[in-house]
């Protein structure tokens, strides 16, 4: 059968493209969760815009991670030289799970981070002076979010 040929390679792809889908995901929500509570400081104090805007930019860094996993996982499968490889049902499941912790770490990660950053912009709503208390409990999640990250891309680099 023709089509059983590529089934390794079609699973490594679904790997890849959930990485950036999920972290993406998780992203747009977390980033959305702070754009929510921004609005409602900003309706208060325009003034905090920029405050805002940097809490709200935080949760947005797991879809990069998991952008940069996509394409790593691509890179290795050949997809942009044209060369793409023929993997068996075992590879590519293993590039599938190398390509897990970013997108499921990212997704989860994504959002809790957003609703760190939430109440870090509440928090600079009534105390503005306490900004970079907020950026530092929003970027103790960004660790979490790394360590996806790392994980993903040692287990492509050995495949």
């Amino acid at each position: 059968m023709e089509w059983m040929t590529y089934c390794g390679t079609a699973i490594a792809i679904l790997g890849a493209a959930l990485a950036v889908g999920l972290a993406c995901t998780g992203s747009a929500k977390g980033v959305g969760i702070v754009g929510e509570t921004g609005a409602g400081v900003l309706t208060e104090d325009p003034g905090k815009f920029s405050q805002v805007l940097i809490l709200q930019i935080i949760p947005g860094t797991q879809g990069l991670y998991g952008l940069v996993t996509w394409f790593f996982a691509l890179m290795r499968l050949g997809f942009f030289s044209g060369e793409l490889r023929v993997l068996d049902i075992q590879t590519g499941i293993m590039f599938f799970a190398a390509c897990m912790p970013i997108a499921i770490g990212g997704w989860l990660s994504a959002i809790a981070q957003g609703k760190c950053a939430a109440a870090g912009v509440a928090m600079c709503s009534k105390r503005p002076e306490e900004l970079s208390k907020g950026i530092i409990m929003a970027i103790m999640v960004e660790f979490y979010a790394i360590l996806c990250l790392l994980a993903s891309f040692l287990m492509l680099n050995s495949l």
